[in-house]
């Protein structure tokens, strides 16, 4: 065990004076572990052993007992061991690493290793809908191939009438923990089992039909509810309906993504609808009602007199329905004036008196059809 003096001093190790406050220690601590964490350093077995160092620096001089006794003895303090009673654990540090990063997790579960069976990886599937499915919802049948739970040993992996049994690796852990000497003491680190895959049991006598994974591919088909609202490019996460678990674990999730077929008659912006509707140019000028399409039947639009082209009509909750909420969007109609491109004699004539009456030059100066056309498309264009 080096002396106090030597490169591997604690305060060194976190790079602060030994009188160094304990906020100090804990931002120094931060900065450091964040330089030589592993996955910063990409497994360098260098930083990776710095940075146990450090761990264990943070560790004895966060608290005040283990700091005095330090200050006093020097790293004779830790005895023979090298870190007190116990040792260094590293999955302990670990804890503290994402305590000084992140602070205190609530309870001591987070930094238990999860044990057993897991659950099974996530799905992904993708749904066509029609329009007005999207708008209004639907029920949706949906198929798809994925890993079940084997029926013929309840998802064990065991030959009916048969158990898994203890691992004699782990002796039923999960995990294998190894312990060596670093220079400042005992390392404790913990990795699954490599024999039982950190499930902690071991089947002897698989199931025939599976083999001892505990599940099986099969297809698989059911009814699927599509909320009103959703946009193209949504998706739905549907748990507990994907893939099996190895041996008896959870299923896991499935994500389904929609894809919606456009409507010719409506652009989608959010909840809102909107469209177009073409009026004549007297309607524009004298008001009309007129039927506009909308969601579910057409609707009745009064038309102002004097209405301009690209007048934008807004109706009110004709839109889409809140997919988190009460209520719907609205429907804006566009009005496009349109210019007639074909007179008959009497209604050239019609125009003519029109110009007359209004003091309106016409182009050719005898009121002529095309003059006409000329002018009413630079009126309502």
């Amino acid at each position: 065990m080096p002396g106090a003096e030597s490169v591997n001093d604690l305060y060194e190790l976190l790079g602060v004076p030994s009188d160094a406050s304990d906020d100090e220690i804990k931002r120094a601590y931060r900065r450091r572990a964040r330089e030589l964490h592993p996955d910063a350093n990409g497994g360098d077995p260098v930083a990776e052993a710095k940075f146990k160092e450090v761990s264990f620096a943070y560790e004895v001089l966060r608290d005040r007992e283990r700091r005095a006794r330090y200050d006093r003895y020097g790293p004779a303090s830790f005895g023979q061991s090298g870190a007190g009673s116990g040792g260094f654990d590293f999955d302990g540090g670990l804890g503290d690493l994402f305590e000084a990063f992140f602070g205190s997790m609530a309870g001591s579960g987070g930094r238990a290793r999860r044990r057993g069976p897991q659950p099974g990886a996530d799905a992904e599937v993708s749904l066509t809908l029609a329009f007005s499915e999207a708008v209004f919802g639907a029920r949706k049948e949906l198929a798809i191939r994925l890993p079940v739970q084997c029926t013929t040993c309840q998802g064990v992996g065991a030959r009916p009438g048969t158990e898994p049994v203890p691992c004699p690796d782990c002796q039923g852990t999960g995990e294998i923990r190894r312990i060596r000497q670093s220079l400042l003491g005992q390392v404790v680190t913990s990795v699954a089992c490599s024999r039982c895959k950190g499930l902690g049991q071991t089947i002897d006598d698989p199931c025939p039909e599976c083999r001892g994974e505990g599940r099986l591919m099969e297809d698989r088909s059911f009814v699927v509810d599509i909320p009103a609202g959703v946009e193209d490019g949504s998706t739905l996460r549907l748990a507990d309906r994907g893939p099996a678990g190895l041996r008896g674990g959870a299923n896991g999730s499935l994500f389904v993504h929609l894809a919606v077929v456009p409507d010719e008659r409506f652009v989608r912006k959010g909840d809102d609808l909107h469209s177009t509707a073409h009026i004549g140019m007297v309607q524009a000028a004298l008001g009309a009602e007129i039927q506009v399409e909308a969601l579910e039947e057409p609707r009745r639009v009064v038309v102002a007199p004097g209405t301009q082209s690209g007048h934008v009509v807004r109706l009110k909750g004709l839109g889409v329905p809140h997919l988190r909420g009460r209520g719907r969007g609205d429907l804006f109609v566009r009005l496009i004036v349109e210019t007639p491109t074909t007179l008959t004699p009497k209604q050239v004539d019609l125009l003519r008196q029109l110009a007359v009456e209004r003091g309106e030059q016409l182009s050719d100066g005898e009121g002529g059809h095309d003059g006409v056309l000329s002018r009413l498309r630079s009126a309502f264009g």
